[in-house]
């Protein structure tokens, strides 16, 4: 073993380099599951946001003062350019109803108590009314639901299917279903208040103890507001969303939410049937049949009406907040029967703890999980100067009989901005993560929109902190206004970099969506090149992808310092699977076709001499 000292990212990090041992990779390959012919691509758009025009950005500001986005702000031309860049679905973030603070008492809404609202648009995940849209967003409030119609016929009319948003595990204290279909009772509306616990209630409760305001900051930051007076009626309190039983919670809890009962008991025992032994190798059809004669919790019943009037309507998946806190016999009931409805249906689940994925993907039916603990975590520390990148190369084996399940993103609503100084500190040096995160695996590739122009999220909305873009009041979007440039959507506005960026990001999802390899089989050439190569520097990472067809290395840098010269090696066991004979070989760099360098192969292992830039990746593909 012998120990060196090594600098990526611009810090010493401590590098043990251990004897490489052969791998059988046509075992591996052969476990390999190839799950489908095309990658997906969705682009996450903050519904309030994308289209707002204002350039204000006063903290706190009102919609007169900040602007808002509307759905007609999703016009053909914008939609084309979102299908332009690569994507394959579109995730409108926010759409539906949930507390805000504003009076839309003329079309029958009741005003938010601010004391229970983040910020002054509100949280997307406290919904208010299921069965209908936020009325922010339509320029006819009173039509919100229709506008919202027309948008997802334009999306399916540009070629892009549709993602919102349900959060079954808690809803808005001040729940109104103002909307709901003929035959559907409100939440809570034949609770039994007077128990902590019951099966078919639709809350836990805090029998005979009223609710409090927890001592939060300033709501609307001291603006003064007839409802602002330190008292919200609710009678039994209930219990708060991320699970706090204290009539009055935290600051830090999820206080302007209530968490709902899925006949989870206070305890924590289930008090509903439960999957057979084997289920996790069943179909969906077999899982609908199980629950088809089966007495289930309230909740559950509510909640699978409301994914299924919304597939109805025409959107064509649903990306799960917070999944995990809702017990996955739950999802293997809706989802089974969202299924049925629509086979082709997009089921995302925010899961954050790995020892339960395989549960929520075999048990409950879904069809993605966020990556977010392993892969993406990994890159973040990689980028910050924390971790080596060798330690990919466990991950993806570590997910192997799952990796087609787990969702890759590097940016979204609830992180800091890929290119912000808290994550990777410039939008350049976010590429060589952008290449790995897409290129590694099988799974579905996200984008946050404003990522592909480098928006940093710098900007104080008021409820929140910088570093993410706002969820949670009205604001501009800096970098993305200027690709908007007024409506026109054409980068008119984009610096020379900016415009730049996005190519970057339109050649590698274009590509991506394109490559039968990058459906294929995976290999990490990582460890015979950091252990045997000299000159492959610590911020360097390799791997090669494969199909019948195509062929490909990937090599990504992510120092920021060290432009690097090596011979990198391609061991025989994947010369061997490749089927290459002695002799030399064209590597083409798939993303600007201008890079091409020559394989070697001779005595079955292959040799190729590279020069890699900072910040620089390539995807070489065999001819």
């Amino acid at each position: 073993m012998i120990k060196k000292t090594i600098i990526v990212a611009g810090i010493s990090v401590v590098l043990l380099a251990t004897a490489c041992k052969t791998k059988d990779l046509k075992m591996n390959a052969e476990k390999k599951e190839i799950v489908s012919d095309k990658k997906i691509v969705v682009y996450q758009v903050f519904t309030r946001l994308f289209g707002n025009k204002n350039t204000t950005n006063k903290p706190w500001g009102t919609i007169e003062e900040n602007g808002v986005g509307k759905f007609n702000d999703f016009t053909d031309k914008a939609l084309h350019e979102i299908k332009d860049l690569g994507a394959t679905y579109i995730w409108y973030t926010g759409v539906p109803h949930h507390a805000l603070i504003r009076d839309y008492t003329a079309i029958g809404i009741s005003i938010d108590d601010p004391e229970v609202v983040k910020g002054r648009a509100g949280s997307p995940y406290a919904v208010k009314d299921y069965y209908n849209v936020n009325p922010d967003l339509a320029v006819n409030p009173a039509n919100r639901l229709q506008e919202f119609e027309a948008l997802i016929a334009r999306s399916h009319k540009a070629g892009l299917k549709v993602i919102i948003d349900i959060v079954p595990n808690h809803i808005a204290r001040k729940y109104e279903g103002k909307n709901n279909p003929a035959g559907v009772k409100d939440f809570g509306a034949d609770d039994d208040v007077s128990v902590g616990y019951k099966r078919d209630n639709n809350f836990y409760y805090i029998p005979n103890t009223r609710f409090e305001i927890p001592n939060t900051a300033k709501p609307l930051n001291g603006e003064k507001n007839p409802l602002v007076d330190g008292k919200f009626e609710e009678y039994p309190a209930k219990w708060t969303g991320n699970g706090s039983r204290m009539a009055k919670p935290d600051k830090n809890d999820w206080y302007e939410t209530v968490k709902v009962n899925y006949g989870i008991r206070p305890d924590g025992s289930k008090d509903f049937p439960e999957l057979p032994t084997g289920f996790d190798t069943k179909s969906y059809q077999e899982h609908y049949n199980f629950w088809k004669d089966k007495n289930v919790p309230d909740s559950w019943i509510k909640f699978r009406s409301i994914a299924l009037y919304w597939t109805a309507k025409g959107v064509d998946g649903f990306r799960y907040d917070m999944a995990e806190m809702v017990p996955y016999e739950f999802w293997s009931y809706m989802n089974s029967a969202v299924k049925m409805a629509n086979p082709n249906a997009f089921l995302l689940a925010e899961v954050y703890n790995p020892k339960e994925y395989r549960n929520y993907i075999h048990l409950g039916k879904m069809d993605y999980l966020y990556d977010k603990v392993e892969t993406y975590d990994k890159l973040k520390d990689i980028i910050k100067g924390k971790s080596l990148p060798d330690g990919l190369s466990d991950i993806q084996k570590g997910m192997q009989d799952i990796e087609h399940h787990m969702l890759h993103f590097l940016d979204n609503h609830d992180e800091q901005r890929l290119a912000s100084p808290e994550f990777a500190g410039t939008p350049q040096k976010g590429k060589p993560l952008m290449i790995v995160s897409t290129a590694i695996s099988t799974s579905p590739t996200m984008v946050y929109f404003g990522q592909e122009v480098g928006e940093e999220g710098n900007e104080n909305a008021g409820f929140g902190t910088h570093s993410r873009t706002s969820i949670f009041d009205y604001v501009g979007v800096p970098n993305h206004q200027r690709w908007m440039n007024g409506g026109k959507f054409d980068g008119g506005q984009l610096t020379q970099d900016e415009k730049d960026l996005r190519d970057f990001y339109k050649r590698l999802l274009n590509f991506s969506i394109n490559s039968s390899a990058l459906m294929g089989k995976f290999e990490e050439i990582q460890t015979v090149n950091r252990h045997n190569t000299k000159g492959y520097d610590p911020g360097i990472y390799s791997f090669t992808r494969w199909s019948d067809t195509q062929k490909l290395i990937v090599i990504a840098n992510f120092s920021w310092l060290t432009t690097s010269n090596f011979e990198l090696k391609i061991p025989s066991d994947i010369i061997q699977i490749w089927n290459l004979k002695d002799g030399n070989y064209t590597l083409t760099d798939q993303l600007y076709k201008k890079s091409a360098v020559q394989l070697q192969v001779k005595k079955g292992e292959g040799k190729a001499q590279i020069t890699i830039a900072p910040s620089e990746s390539f995807i070489y593909q065999l001819k």
